[in-house]
């Protein structure tokens, strides 16, 4: 069977190509229009470095050096050098799934053709790609500023055949990886190493990888919102959609839509829906206002796509190279402070719905609002139920509150004062592969604490749809009639959700 590929042109790469190269192992090449837009950009950076013009990064030094001219025959070694002192990277290295994204991103703003480097240097990023040469990067070390110079160092620097790779599993020096996989290390030339370190990849990596988990999360926070209302035997009502259409939030309508077809059959809303049998008027916020909450989440996550699909085809090199009039630019495309400002608000996001659903938790774990035995168990008091797995959900939410503080609004100069405002994107990104586990974490709590409290309603069900995620989290994890640990549970089912088998009920 042909493995499926995508064709890298540079200008038209979607967020879902992105994830089946990264997680389905599609194949990457890279389109012909492409190499003939690097080829013409290519041409002016070798007529400029044969001849008496200063160039940046061509035949001069970097940043605070960059009024040191470079010698001709110096020109290859200056790529070299940079490459190598760039790699300055510690931490933790990426992911596997992180790096591969790195790779990919790298070689497609590189065929956009306004780097003035050579086919060649692309070929060998996706000739790495897609023989598993996974360049060793550390997560720390960038400012984002012009770009995330350290991480792509270190991915560079396998290109070169230096380095440490991950290769067929394990860690070797990345001249083996190379040459075990078959692909001829680079022999920089003019701006081909600064072709390969000037750029937003590594943040781009992160964010886009970490957005395709938190729109896996909110759909399920949906799901788990529907079984808590039935759980505490609130009312659909606020989710009419004549309210909606008053305050058209996108994400709010679907939310609530989504609410009302979960819920939609529930032998348990009818069961008290007579103000005789329940008095109550209005339900609390973490219930009611779950449209508005869960929507804003889902309005700052929409924002956020739409600021990762420009990035992914966006040149972001320095300086650019315009073939078509054969000048050579110096900007700034290679700042992060877009994408800093994206992870930001998706941290705040995934606070935000951390918190509202660690309160439904708590009102379906506490007697005095819940209308449920107390701590969702039989026998309170011999056993202590739900009482810790709420608190557990309340130490992530409060950590999650301190992880969502703003990274973008800090800055701290850099080279020599000539990088004197930079994104600080790199750290905004990094930050949220512990949110996003919190928050599932968060959300596995609320479905088996909404799963349990649903069991107490029995043989009155919930609605049709919602009763096959009831399901779903029964089928891995059974009644809490006594006490037991908890902490199995919560790991298998999130990672139920993480597999998106909670979403699939709202498509």
């Amino acid at each position: 069977m042909t493995k499926k590929s995508v064709a890298l042109t540079g200008n038209d790469l979607t967020l879902g190509q992105l994830y089946q190269i990264v997680y389905e192992g599609y194949e990457v090449t890279l389109a012909s229009i492409a190499r003939e837009r690097m080829e013409a950009s290519r041409a002016v950076v070798e007529r400029l470095g044969a001849s008496d013009t200063a160039v940046y990064g061509v035949n001069t030094g970097f940043g605070a050096l960059a009024s040191v001219r470079i010698h001709s025959d110096q020109v290859s070694d200056l790529q070299f050098n940079l490459v190598r002192s760039h790699a300055c990277g510690v931490g933790a290295p990426l992911s596997e799934d992180e790096t591969r994204a790195m790779l990919l991103l790298r070689a497609n703003t590189l065929a956009k053709g306004f780097s003035g480097v050579r086919p060649l240097v692309v070929e060998t990023l996706l000739a790495m790609l897609t023989r598993g040469v996974l360049p060793v990067i550390p997560s720390q070390g960038s400012v984002g500023a012009s770009g995330d110079l350290a991480p792509l160092a270190h991915l560079a620097l396998v290109a070169i055949g230096e380095g440490e790779a991950i290769y067929k599993d394990s860690k070797i020096p990345g001249a083996d990886a190379m040459r075990q996989a078959g692909v001829a290390p680079l022999k920089l030339e003019a701006k081909e190493g600064l072709g390969l370190l000037n750029g937003t990849q590594g943040m781009l990596a992160l964010i886009s990888l970490a957005l395709r988990e938190a729109e896996i999360l909110i759909d399920t926070a949906d799901v788990a919102a529907a079984l808590s209302l039935d759980a505490l035997r609130g009312t659909p009502a606020a989710f009419d959609e004549r309210i909606s259409r008053i305050r058209p939030y996108p994400g709010q309508t679907l939310t609530a839509r989504n609410l009302t077809q979960l819920n939609r059959g529930s032998e348990i809303r009818e069961s008290h829906r007579s103000p005789e049998v329940d008095p109550r008027v209005q339900d609390a916020y973490s219930l009611r206002c779950t449209p508005q909450v869960h929507g804003a989440v889902r309005d700052a996550l929409s924002q956020v796509r739409t600021t990762l699909s420009i990035e992914l085809n966006s040149a972001t090199d320095n300086p650019l190279v315009f073939a078509e009039t054969g000048e050579v630019i110096s900007g700034g495309n290679f700042h992060g402070q877009p994408l800093a400002m994206a992870a930001d608000q998706m941290a705040i996001a995934l606070a935000t719905l951390a918190g509202i659903c660690e309160r439904r938790i708590d009102h379906m774990t506490n007697p005095h609002t819940s209308g449920l035995p107390a701590f969702l168990t039989p026998d309170p008091g011999l056993n202590s139920g739900f009482m810790i797995a709420q608190v557990t959900a309340a130490a992530l939410a409060s950590e999650m509150k301190a992880l969502s503080t703003p990274h973008s609004i800090d800055s701290i100069p850099t080279s020599g004062d000539q990088e004197d405002y930079v994104s600080m994107g790199m750290s905004a990104a990094r930050r949220l592969r512990r949110m996003l586990d919190g928050l599932c974490d968060v959300i596995s709590i609320e479905m088996l604490a909404a799963a349990q409290g649903i069991d107490f309603h029995a043989p009155l069900q919930t609605g049709t749809e919602a009763r096959k995620a009831y399901a779903l989290v029964r089928s891995v994890s059974r009644v809490v009639d006594k006490d037991r640990a908890l902490a199995p549970d919560i790991s298998v089912v999130s990672e139920q959700i993480m597999r998106g088998e909670f979403q699939k009920f709202l498509h």
